[in-house]
C-alpha cells in the first residue's frame, strides 16, 4: 500500500482495562524497568525492520502542535564485532496536515556525511530545493522535539530505560507503577504500563506516562506523556504521544 494511499486516517483510538499491580520491588520503577530492558532485548534481537504510519503530537514551547501523521519505513542498527551490517536507516513520507504533506526525509547513519536530505511535496516541492541537513540543526528541528535519529520503536525504549534509570538513581521512591490488561489500540490488544508522579518536582519530566505494548507483536505501539495540572484535579496536559499502526515487522527492507 502506497503512502498517498493512507491519507484517510483518524485520531489513534484507544481503551483502557483495569489496573493490575505489578510485583514488589526495592523501586516503584523497577517493575517497569524489568520489562522495558526485556523489551529493548527482544527488539534488538528480533527486529531487523518495520514499516508503519506514526501519529505523533508534541508540545514544543509551550504550544501542543497538531497531530502528525507519516507513513515510515525504519531499519534497525544491527552491529558485530564492533562493526557495523546495517546502518539505522528512516524514511518517512508525511501524509498530513496539509502544509507537510508530500514531505519525503530519508536518513541513514553514517552515510551522507551524516546528514539527512529532505524536500517538500506539492507546490512548495516544485519551488524549493532538496536540502540536507544536519538531523540535529535548527533546520531539521523546526517543531519537532526530537531528531530523526532518535525516531522507532528500538530508540523509544531506549530513551525511557535512560529516563527510569536517571529518576531511579535520583531516589525519587514517589510514583505509582500499574498494568493494565487488555488496553486496546486501534482493535489491537496491549498491555498498558503506566506510571504516575502525583506530586511536581524539578527533576521529574512528566506527571503520567504511559506505554502501549503490542501482546501479539511485544513490541510498544504508543507512548503518552502529560504534564502536571495546572490547578490541583485539573486536566493533565499532553506533552508528547506517538503512536505506531499497521506495524509490519521485518519487511525486508
Amino acid at each position: 500500500q502506497s503512502p498517498r494511499s493512507r491519507d484517510q486516517l483518524d485520531e489513534p483510538l484507544l481503551r483502557v482495562a483495569k489496573a493490575t499491580a505489578p510485583n514488589t520491588h526495592s523501586h516503584p520503577l523497577d517493575p517497569a524497568l524489568d520489562l522495558a530492558r526485556n523489551g529493548l532485548q527482544t527488539i534488538q534481537t528480533n527486529v531487523k525492520d518495520y514499516t508503519c504510519t506514526v501519529v505523533k503530537r508534541e508540545r514544543i514551547n509551550g504550544e501542543l502542535l497538531d497531530y502528525e501523521y507519516m507513513y515510515a519505513k525504519v531499519r534497525n542498527r544491527k552491529a558485530q564485532n564492533g562493526r557495523v551490517l546495517s546502518p539505522f536507516s528512516v524514511y518517512m513520507y508525511f501524509l498530513k496536515p496539509t502544509d507537510v504533506k508530500g514531505r519525503e526525509v530519508i536518513y541513514v547513519e553514517g552515510r551522507n556525511d551524516n546528514k539527512l536530505v529532505a524536500h517538500e511535496g506539492g507546490m512548495k516541492g516544485r519551488l524549493l530545493p532538496t536540502v540536507w541537513l544536519r538531523p540535529t540543526g535548527v533546520l531539521a528541528m523546526r517543531g519537532q522535539r526530537y531528531p530523526i535519529t532518535e525516531l522507532g520503536i528500538e530508540k523509544l525504549v531506549a530513551k525511557l530505560i535512560e529516563r527510569g534509570e536517571q529518576e531511579r538513581a535520583a531516589g525519587n521512591q514517589d510514583c505509582k507503577v500499574t498494568f493494565h490488561e487488555n488496553a486496546k489500540i486501534n482493535g489491537r490488544t496491549c498491555t498498558l504500563l503506566q506510571i504516575k508522579h502525583p506530586e511536581p518536582s524539578p527533576d521529574l519530566e512528566f506527571h503520567l506516562a504511559q506505554i502501549f505494548i503490542d501482546d501479539e507483536l511485544q513490541v510498544p505501539i504508543r507512548y503518552a506523556a502529560y504534564d502536571f495540572p495546572l490547578t490541583p484535579g485539573g486536566q493533565p496536559a499532553v506533552l508528547e504521544e506517538y503512536t505506531y499502526l499497521d506495524i509490519k515487522l521485518n519487511v525486508g527492507l
